[in-house]
């Protein structure tokens, strides 16, 4: 494990983890992100949203740095404002993955991601988005959601938990695609070998920093793979219990800003 002086990068989650219940970043947060950054590390933001999601908050962030999005499909260039590279879903592998789905469950309600830095996010008529604060356009059938490129799927069940429709989805779904729980209703299909892990690495080394220097903050167990990448990890107060079993730490909770209390032991 690395020492505090040694620590280069913040890797930071956003949703249940640098973010507010009211989707918005707490002033001490903020304020230890800034010496952080003061001592030489570099903030790298690391999200299952894509990039349309977060351009205006990484804006009033004042974030010029690279963000991984679309749950490591995307690597954002947020000071140039340009994509550096996307990972886009197979969309007949989509379907595929999502008929073996449902021949387990039944019937499920989903959404996708379309690729892109203006890609939209489009929902079934049965899919409830779980943060009601993100943008989304219903369409009147799946059909319609193939009608451009995606990195992602969204997957939403009426009676199973996140934790048992994610291990049904990975038992039907096998290769086709990276099956992620991200968030209390967000069991997500990604580019199979895609993960937050992947795309963690790709920024790292576009940043030139060593994995092994980062404090990765998460809640969720799609946060798992950049944990075992990262040096530090740490795991917000009532994190999953998968992503709190590995993490080295424990802080407190996202509206308790727990990511500035890591932060200001390590940076002062």
């Amino acid at each position: 494990m690395v020492t505090p002086p040694d620590f280069t990068l913040v890797a930071t989650d956003l949703d249940g983890t640098l973010l507010r219940s009211d989707d918005t970043v707490g002033p001490r947060s903020r304020a230890a992100l800034v010496r952080a950054e003061a001592a030489g590390a570099r903030h790298l933001v690391v999200t299952g949203r894509p990039v349309p999601n977060i351009r205006g908050l990484l804006a009033e962030l004042g974030h010029t740095g690279v963000a991984v999005c679309g749950q490591g499909a995307q690597l954002y260039d947020a000071g140039a404002g340009r994509m550096l590279s996307s990972v886009a879903l197979d969309r007949e592998l989509a379907r595929t993955a999502l008929g073996k789905i449902e021949a387990e469950t039944g019937p499920v309600a989903a959404a996708v991601d379309q690729d892109g830095p203006d890609g939209l996010t489009l929902i079934e008529p049965d899919y409830r988005m779980p943060h009601a604060s993100l943008p989304a356009r219903r369409v009147g059938s799946r059909d319609a959601l193939w009608a451009r490129p995606v990195i992602k799927v969204l997957v939403r069940h009426p009676e199973l938990s996140d934790d048992e429709l994610t291990a049904v989805a990975r038992g039907a779904v096998g290769d086709l695609a990276t099956v992620q729980m991200a968030g209390p209703g967000t069991v997500e299909l990604a580019p199979h070998g895609v993960d937050k892990g992947t795309g963690f690495l790709l920024a790292a080394e576009v940043l030139g920093r060593d994995p092994a220097t980062a404090v990765a903050f998460g809640d969720m167990p799609n946060d798992l793979p950049m944990f075992r990448l990262a040096g530090h990890g740490v795991a917000m107060a009532g994190a999953h219990p998968e992503l709190r079993a590995a993490a080295d730490e424990i802080t407190l909770s996202n509206d308790e800003e727990g990511v500035a209390v890591v932060l200001e032991r390590l940076f002062g």
